[in-house]
């Protein structure tokens, strides 16, 4: 019986602990979605995305066979995802299918592959909309050079149409593009840190001047932009480009803590042995 009291009472630690240190973690899967409005246009390139808050939906109204940009941030241990879904033309106005595909770059313009989902989807001629998505790996903070990871930084959504029939380019669409991402845990767990991939706008603008960015032959690195402020792709997430301070390491600390409390429990029980009831112990007052 005190074997059995000692194991339950290192289970009650062992969950009150994973309980403390998976709080965080809830507490920082936000959605990221602000009080600003969401964009009702996009860009026509990388360098004129347009900036979508995490949680945002944007809309914008083009023509077929238009490049569509956007720029998003995603910060170490989170799992960016990106949903489009497309208003095609009337049927009548259309003259046969055509496929409609969603890219993700980061901040290098790496292309970067999606770990689930479906980036690319053929729409036929009746079909009103068509749905693409793409769901990334977990962005890390630190990798190998000749490594594809995504890291931390700015990542660009592109929305175009890939294969249709040449009389349906310039047709209107309507596009509707949602980013997300969700903290996967393990924000700490690279062993290490890089500076985030977030592209500058417009190098060497002081803020509140109206100062021009300095020529291509200028360094951009000079003593004279030390200490402005100068614009990126994206602005920092609100809680830093670590999501926090939490890693999925304390998960598996807490596990291996219980996993050793039962080994020392039943260690103990196994090698204690049986004691007669009836028996009282041999100490040094006892008559033999």
């Amino acid at each position: 019986m005190r074997a059995l009291r000692t194991l339950g009472a290192a289970l009650t630690l062992c969950a009150a602990a994973w309980l403390t240190a998976a709080a965080p973690a809830a507490a920082d899967g936000t959605d990221g979605k602000s009080g600003t409005e969401a964009p009702t246009e996009a860009g026509t390139s990388f360098r004129t995305a347009t900036e979508l808050k995490p949680g945002q939906q944007a809309t914008a109204a083009a023509s077929t066979g238009d490049y569509l940009y956007w720029v998003f941030p995603a910060a170490a241990g989170q799992v960016p995802e990106v949903e489009a879904e497309l208003k095609l033309p009337d049927a009548s106005s259309r003259h046969g299918s055509a496929t409609w595909q969603l890219d993700v770059y980061d901040g290098l313009r790496r292309h970067q592959p999606c770990a689930s989902g479906t980036p690319a989807r053929r729409a036929a001629q009746q079909d009103r909309t068509v749905t693409v998505s793409c769901t990334l790996r977990q962005a890390r903070s630190w990798s190998e050079r000749w490594a594809n990871d995504p890291l931390q930084g700015a990542y660009y959504v592109r929305l175009t149409v890939v294969d249709l029939p040449a009389e349906d380019l310039g047709l209107p669409i309507d596009a509707e593009v949602e980013a997300s991402v969700r903290d996967a845990g393990g924000a700490r767990a690279d062993g290490g840190d890089m500076t985030p991939l977030n592209p500058v706008l417009r190098a060497g603008t002081a803020p509140g001047t109206d100062s021009e960015p300095p020529d291509d032959n200028t360094a951009s690195d000079s003593p004279d932009d030390k200490g402005r402020d100068i614009p990126h792709a994206v602005a920092e997430p609100e809680d830093g480009w670590g999501s926090g301070w939490w890693s999925d390491r304390w998960v598996w600390t807490v596990i291996g803590a219980a996993l050793a409390a039962l080994a020392g429990v039943g260690g103990y029980t196994l090698t204690r042995g049986p004691r007669s009831p009836g028996r009282p112990p041999i100490g040094p007052g006892s008559d033999i």
